[in-house]
C-alpha cells in the first residue's frame, strides 16, 4: 500500500530534533511520498530544501498562508516567484483566508492571496489553497480568477457540505487530515465523505497538527506526524464503506495526477 501524505509541515521546528527518523517511520508506514508545505517567506525555502534532500519523495510548495499575509511585500512575491520556478516546488500556497483567528488584518489576508492566485496563473501550478470561516469572500476572489487558474485542492476541508459542493462544482479538489478523527468535530465530516468523488479526494496528516484523536497509543508529546496518515486512510475507508486498499490507492493516485508526482 502506497499512501501520499499532501500536506505536511516538515519544516516545524517541533521535527527539528528527530526529523529523518519521522521522515524514515512515514516510510515504514506506507507514506511514499509528501508534499511539504511552505506557508511563509520563513518555512517556503526550507520546504524547498527539504525536498531537494529527498528527490522523487518529498516535494514542496511555496507561499504565504494568510496568518502571515502581512509579511506579503513586493520582495516577498518575488522570493515565491522564485521558488516556484524549481520543479521539486509543485504547488502554489498554502495561501486562502482565515477569518477564525484574523492573526493578518482581512484586507491584508485578500490582498496576498490575490497576489499568489496570481502566481499561479503565471506559472500554470497548481492551488494548495486554505479556507476558514471565510467562504463567501474566497469563492468571490476566487470567482475574479476563474478560466486562467489551473488545478485547486482547499486543504484541511473542515467546511459544511454546502462548502464542498460548492468547491466541487468548480473541479476542486478536497484534504481531508484527522479532523475527521475527532469526535467532537468532525461527525459530519463523516457524514460527508461518502458523497465526494475518489478522483476529488486526497489524503493529509497537516502534521505536527491535527492529531487523529482515535489514534491508540496517542503520542505522549500529542505531535502528528505523517506516519499517522494510514490511520486516517483507514478511518476514511470505513466511512466510505470501502476496502483500505483502495481509499489508499485512490487518494494516491489523485494526488499524483494532481501534483504532477512521478510514480515509484
Amino acid at each position: 500500500m502506497q499512501l501520499i501524505d499532501i500536506g505536511a509541515n516538515l519544516t516545524h521546528e517541533s521535527f527539528d530534533r528527530d526529523r529523518d527518523a519521522v521522515i524514515e517511520r512515514a516510510r515504514k508506514a506506507g507514506v511514499t511520498q509528501m508534499v511539504i508545505t511552505g506557508a511563509s517567506r520563513e518555512h517556503s525555502p526550507k520546504a524547498l530544501d527539504l525536498a531537494r534532500a529527498h528527490p522523487g519523495a518529498l516535494f514542496a510548495t511555496a507561499g504565504v498562508h494568510p496568518h502571515h499575509a502581512v509579511e506579503y511585500t513586493a520582495e516577498c512575491d518575488a522570493e515565491m516567484r522564485a521558488l516556484l520556478a524549481h520543479p521539486e516546488v509543485v504547488a502554489v500556497g498554502e495561501c486562502g483566508l482565515d477569518y477564525f483567528r484574523d492573526f493578518s488584518p482581512r484586507p491584508a489576508q485578500r490582498r496576498a492571496f490575490e497576489l499568489q492566485l496570481q502566481i499561479a496563473v503565471d506559472t500554470g501550478k497548481p492551488l494548495f489553497l486554505h479556507q476558514r470561516d471565510a467562504h463567501e469572500d474566497f469563492i468571490a476572489i476566487m470567482k475574479n480568477f476563474e478560466g486562467r487558474i489551473g488545478a485547486c485542492v482547499v486543504h484541511c476541508f473542515t467546511g459544511t457540505r454546502t462548502e464542498a459542493f460548492a468547491y466541487l462544482d468548480r473541479d476542486w479538489h478536497i484534504g481531508i487530515t484527522g479532523w475527521l478523527c475527532d469526535e467532537r468535530r468532525g461527525q459530519h465530516l463523516r457524514e460527508l465523505v461518502p458523497h465526494l468523488p475518489s478522483d476529488r479526494l486526497m489524503v493529509e496528516t497537516d502534521a505536527p497538527y491535527l492529531l487523529p484523536r482515535t489514534l491508540k497509543p496517542l503520542p505522549k508529546d500529542r505531535r502528528n506526524e505523517p506516519a499517522f496518515l494510514a490511520h486516517i486512510v483507514e478511518e476514511l475507508a470505513r466511512d466510505r464503506g470501502e476496502e483500505v486498499a483502495i481509499a489508499a490507492a485512490n487518494s494516491a493516485a489523485t494526488a499524483r495526477g494532481f501534483f504532477g508526482l512521478p510514480a515509484l
